[in-house]
């Protein structure tokens, strides 16, 4: 089991730890529901250091880029990031994924955990045209520091202006003492905020000044626990729920990140699945009766038949309902449409709503 630079603070923290993607990782402090209203009203951080990092360099490297992902990187700017995915041969998902253009020639990909090792070989197989690549995971610590005191409270340890960074742009600066902190506005959590990308021999120094800095503003360490009730209320896709190597991304409604201005792996099976017309969609839902739909419960149609299975689900902290996100035939997916999730035997009624569940 792989440990975080911070893994010690954690612990000393009182943090409930716990196996994810292979690494020890602090799953809750002082509770979910406590740790997830920190970030939508005030400002709380979480070490997501399991994450991936990946430096693509060279006269190569867009060309390759271009060829492994779904989105047009050739539209990217310095300080610019982009969401997209890693689709396989079969086009399906390998990964999700975020692409940052630090300069010419020069990029960052940002990996999930879990997907570290399978992404690194898929790079490396299909970099024919001698990109640079270099796998930096092991060298750096994440930070998110989410919510929407975030800005406020931490201004005081930087000299970069943070109003100023938009949501998917980043800056390379000072940040609490350090040089060359990526501060990148790529937040997971939809209550603002961004991530600071430092090497690990910095980052106990990092996690103290954010701490004293953010103390007068009630800041809080959050575990992942709440990091997917957060997301999951903002009907952000998860790896391994809504996505893995055999979901179609038209299916899961990625179609906005899928450019085909240019060709990459699988472009021609995606471009003829698009006009053929998708079966299934990746739709969110409320409960209407009382319960709590979980991962791989049924999806019902009113007689009781099996139309499809939740991906993600949770009792959501900041509206008080069951909510969650499953795949269903494009007859069910129309907003308002009316579905059952099967909880312990018993049909409790939902209905299809449009994502994200929590507005602002």
């Amino acid at each position: 089991m792989k440990q975080v630079t911070l893994n010690h603070i954690h612990e000393s923290l009182g943090a409930k730890m716990v196996p994810f993607a292979g690494f020890s990782m602090p799953v809750q402090y002082e509770g979910v529901n406590i740790e997830h209203e920190t970030v939508r009203n005030g400002v709380g951080v979480f070490d997501v250091s399991h994450m991936g990092i990946f430096k693509i360099s060279g006269p190569n490297a867009l060309s390759l880029i271009q060829k492994v992902t779904s989105n047009d990187a050739s539209t990217l700017v310095d300080g610019r990031a982009q969401y997209c995915y890693f689709p396989n041969e079969k086009g399906g998902v390998i990964d999700d994924i975020i692409t940052y253009r630090v300069k010419e020639n020069e990029y960052l990909m940002v990996v999930n955990a879990s997907n570290i090792d399978k992404d690194w070989e898929w790079i490396n197989k299909n970099n024919d045209i001698n990109a640079d690549v270099e796998n930096l995971s092991d060298d750096y610590s994440i930070l998110a520091i989410q919510g929407p005191k975030a800005i406020e409270a931490m201004q005081s340890i930087t000299p970069v202006n943070l109003t100023e960074i938009k949501f998917y742009n980043f800056v390379i600066g000072e940040f609490a003492g350090i040089n060359d902190v990526v501060i990148s506005a790529t937040g997971y959590t939809g209550s603002g905020g961004f991530e600071v990308y430092v090497k690990n021999k910095d980052i106990e120094t990092v996690w103290n000044k954010v701490f004293e800095a953010g103390e007068s503003f009630g800041i809080k360490p959050i575990g992942l626990a709440a990091r997917d009730t957060l997301r999951l209320e903002m009907g952000y896709c998860l790896y391994g729920n809504e996505l893995n190597d055999e979901t179609s991304p038209l299916e899961a409604g990625l179609g906005w990140v899928t450019k085909f201005t240019k060709d990459f792996i699988a472009s021609d099976i995606l471009k003829a699945a698009k006009e053929e017309g998708i079966k299934n969609r990746l739709v969110g839902f409320e409960l209407i009766g009382k319960g709590i739909p979980r991962h791989d419960y049924e999806i019902v149609d009113a007689e009781g038949n099996v139309i499809g299975k939740v991906t993600s689900g949770t009792q959501s902290p900041s509206l008080g309902k069951g909510i969650g996100m499953g795949y269903v035939p494009v007859d069910f997916a129309a907003e308002n449409s009316q579905i059952f999730i099967r909880i312990r035997k018993n049909d409790v009624e939902a209905k299809v709503v449009k994502t994200p569940f929590y507005k602002k």
